[in-house]
């Protein structure tokens, strides 16, 4: 199908491609059909569209980063507000019918062609770089900049291990013309995976407004002491807080998911101490260490479900910032500070864990449940202080 202008639209809908109708006659048009193993279920409805904008307070001064556009509905509504798009899609079949969609807005948007999981910061970058200068953006012409961008962004990456324990540079070191909004209906399957490494590794990112199931987005937003409340709540909130959100039906899609849905907006945030100081980065990262380890045994009590997390690891590098690992197991005992980073044994946290429940004046009898994050970033600056030498 040859690329058109015929999506710029002139009913008066947000994107033309907001209906079953519209939808599927893209999808017949290019030969394919939806693909149930990608969780691919298209927005058909305008009104949706319209809430998502503006929850995300999109405007013509936005880049924004778009994960699993697939057909373009969301992004031509995207497009028509912000300043770019840089969208991430791994499904081969797409990209001609990004091409023809989007293509009254080409001069804005670019497309990054990988598995959203698999996206660097460097792809992320190359694509700024090809929308050019006229929205804003990175200038081709600008390797300066470009490369300051590639470095910041490489300074962060280089913070990131297998076991997925980051400790991020500051925010102030990264290119201030990356997207600073995630605006996506995501993929269900990895949905919560996405934002949580997405705010981890992009510190670009400020905001991220995105459709979820709905029990994904009640496990973001949930409350100390719900049934929600678990470790991935307390590490999803050591980088960012609820700021919205709305129910999204079965009915709103094409096709119908079997499941129901919300829109749900996270802003960035620096958490503090208890005495009012932004926690660094090292606490954030020990604080999402023993949330892992509160929430092992959730039945538990939390000195014996982090003595029982703990006591199954060997050795394990906390990095500093700037430093080549986050937390990973490393061969050889506990030697404390090392090039910047923190070396910790799990034998040796779990004879440390009286001493890292009493500085942290926490109760060992308690549950996970029970703790706020404020609590947990207690804990992660007393696994820090008490188990390195």
């Amino acid at each position: 199908m040859a690329a058109t202008d015929s999506y710029t639209g002139g009913d008066g809908r947000l994107s033309p491609l907001s209906t079953p109708s519209a939808t599927r006659a893209v999808l017949e048009a290019h030969g394919i059909g939806t693909k149930y193993t990608l969780g691919q279920n298209f927005l058909v409805n305008d009104d949706v569209l319209k809430k998502i904008i503006a929850l995300a307070e999109v405007d013509e001064a936005d880049r924004v980063l778009e994960v699993g556009p697939g057909i373009g509905t969301l992004t031509i509504a995207l497009l028509k507000h912000a300043a770019s798009v840089v969208a991430i899609e791994r499904d081969p079949d797409l990209p001609a019918v990004l091409a023809d969609t989007l293509h009254p807005w080409r001069e804005k948007f670019a497309l990054i062609e990988k598995d959203a999981l698999d996206v660097t910061g460097d792809d992320i970058v190359a694509a700024m770089a090809e929308i050019g200068a006229d929205t804003g953006c990175l200038d081709r012409a600008s390797s300066a900049a470009n490369e300051t961008a590639q470095w910041a962004v490489s300074q962060s990456e280089d913070c990131l291990s297998e076991s997925r324990y980051r400790v991020a540079v500051p925010q102030e070191e990264l290119q201030p013309s990356l997207p600073s909004k995630l605006v996506a209906n995501l993929p269900y399957a990895v949905a919560a995976t996405v934002v949580l490494d997405y705010f981890e590794s992009f510190l670009f990112l400020d905001s991220a407004t995105i459709m979820v199931q709905k029990e994904v987005a009640d496990r973001m937003a949930a409350a100390v002491g719900t049934k929600n409340y678990g470790a991935y709540t307390v590490k999803l909130g050591l980088h960012a807080e609820p700021a919205g959100r709305f129910p999204v039906g079965p009915g709103n899609f094409f096709p119908p998911p079997r499941v129901d849905s919300a829109v749900i907006r996270l802003n960035r945030r620096v958490p503090l101490m208890a005495d009012g100081a932004p926690a660094t980065p090292e606490v954030i990262a020990a604080a999402a260490l023993i949330a892992d380890a509160a929430f092992a045994n959730r039945r538990k009590t939390i000195a014996n479900s982090c003595k029982t997390y703990f006591s199954g690891r060997g050795s394990l590098l906390l990095g500093a910032s700037g430093s080549s690992a986050g937390l990973r197991a490393v061969d050889g005992a506990l030697s404390g500070g090392v090039g910047g980073a923190f070396v910790l044994d799990g034998a040796d946290i779990v004879d440390h864990l009286p001493a890292i429940f009493d500085a942290a004046a926490i109760d060992p009898r308690c549950r996970g449940e029970t703790l706020t994050q404020q609590e947990f970033l207690a804990l992660g600056a007393a696994l820090l202080k008490e188990a390195t030498v």
